[in-house]
């Protein structure tokens, strides 16, 4: 009981502190024009003057067509789309439901659950948001029909923590844009130093530090997860009903050309034949980076071949797209606002300002640590790591060249920051809650134990490499 009341008590505090995401990014708007009113307005310009300039500025933002702009918000509604129908296909349903036979306990379902989703969150966030939800849902709809207790919560936060490892992934938004070629040096542009063409992968993702900080989270966790699942007592049976499963439409005399949507045969030979296509632009690939072709438009396509190749057919696959679309609502809508928010940074010059302040505070061995505990505070208010990037982005980077620090382990730090966070945030959590019907307080108190394990281990990362 006292476990209960302490998490409807962190659910009711954040209703009260944090509106929704969208009204924060309105916020965060005003709040960035306000300031570079007072801290940016040239001596020899009226205040009117200047506010017209930074609507220009905003304005320009809000639409921007670079890599770094609407195309960037683009891919990142792609990911999350086709990493959700992925995981709607019926191999990977098959792989659910013969996880779900071994989950016979709280403890060793809340570690298994823990583990596949940290394992699908290394490989893509949609993917391991919604593989987790849709086990632990699985695995709850199990404990009910058997009539058997179960921490029902517990298993919905190990669903989650998916989200505390993706950007150290492949699908990583800092890192993988990072990669693309005039990408930095977009960002970068007016500052002052000049930035490298890209960042390879092999200095980010596939570092030293981040393959051992992965590899020991995938561990860790899964068996804190058990522990847990061990030593709470707030078992109950699970009241979640068998949810009527995701079926494709079956029409059993299809006529003229509709033959060719519903054909097995089409959409699997459309589906190969596009990772076939990635197969082999990653082997002819000769960039500087060996890994350089891990980037989003390769991920989005090997997302995109492989979810036709498993739905089989063009029909099966454009219900599952249906099914997924409404997961990017808020990327849709709040992204162009984070634009513009960079665009009145890079137009008054607060970016400068705020890297300023953090070379002030950093040196080249600590401005990791703060970027990653600055990023951690950041995430509350952008809860979009692809949000996050576009605003934080260009300070780390500025600060990083002007203090010769880590450009790599800079940008890792962010994604740490940010990732760590969504134990808190529970932002991306809504789909998740959405499927297994928990609700927010139930997932918070044990989402915050993994936040604790999350930044020891982060933040020791950060200062031993």
């Amino acid at each position: 009981m006292k476990q209960s009341s302490i998490s409807a008590n962190i659910s009711q505090q954040f209703k009260r502190l944090f509106p929704s995401p969208f009204t924060i990014a309105l916020l965060i708007t005003f709040l960035t024009f306000g300031l570079a009113l007072l801290l940016t307005t040239p001596k020899d310009q009226s205040i009117s003057s200047y506010s017209y300039d930074l609507l220009i500025s905003w304005q320009n933002g809000l639409w921007d067509k670079s890599g770094g702009g609407l195309y960037f918000a683009f891919q990142m509604m792609l990911m999350l789309v086709l990493g959700h129908t992925l995981a709607l296909t019926r191999p990977v349903s098959r792989l659910i439901e013969y996880l779900t036979q071994y989950c016979t306990s709280t403890a060793n379902s809340a570690a298994i659950v823990a583990f596949s989703s940290i394992f699908m969150g290394l490989f893509n966030w949609g993917l391991g948001l919604i593989f987790g939800a849709i086990l632990a849902r699985r695995v709850g709809e199990q404990f009910n029909r058997k009539h058997q207790v179960l921490n029902y919560g517990l298993i919905g936060a190990c669903a989650y923590l998916g989200l505390m490892v993706w950007h150290g992934g492949i699908s990583g938004s800092a890192p993988t844009k990072a990669m693309e070629t005039g990408v930095i040096q977009a960002m970068t542009i007016g500052l002052t130093l000049d930035a490298p063409s890209e960042i390879p992968f092999e200095t980010t993702i596939g570092s030293t530090m981040n393959i051992i900080t992965s590899f020991v989270l995938l561990l860790l966790l899964p068996g804190v997860a058990y522990l847990l699942g061990k030593k709470t007592k707030l078992n109950s049976i699970p009241s979640i009903q068998p949810q009527e499963k995701h079926k494709p439409d079956v029409q059993l005399s299809p006529r003229g050309a509709e033959k060719l949507d519903r054909s097995n045969l089409f959409g699997i030979f459309i589906g190969a034949l596009l990772c076939i296509t990635v197969i082999m632009s990653a082997m002819n690939y000769h960039g500087s980076s060996s890994f350089g072709f891990i980037e989003p438009n390769f991920i989005n396509l090997m997302l995109l071949g492989l979810s036709i190749f498993l739905h089989q057919s063009i029909t099966n696959f454009l219900q599952a797209i249906q099914h997924s679309i409404g997961d990017v609502s808020g990327i849709l809508i709040q992204f162009p606002f984070y634009f513009g928010i960079l665009g009145i940074m890079k137009g008054s010059g607060l970016i400068v300002v705020f890297s300023d302040i953090l070379i002030d505070l950093s040196t080249s061995t600590t401005l990791p640590l703060f970027t990653f505990l600055s990023a951690g505070v950041v995430n509350f208010f952008v809860p979009s790591g692809g949000g996050q990037w576009a605003i934080q982005g260009p300070i780390i980077l500025q600060s990083a060249l002007e203090l010769n620090a880590s450009i790599p382990k800079t940008i890792m730090a962010m994604a740490y920051g940010d990732q760590l966070t969504n134990m808190l945030q529970p932002f991306w959590a809504l789909p998740l809650l959405g499927i297994t019907r928990l609700k927010a307080q139930d997932i918070l108190p044990y989402t915050f134990v993994f936040f604790l394990i999350g930044l020891i281990i982060f933040g020791s990362v950060l200062l031993i490499f």
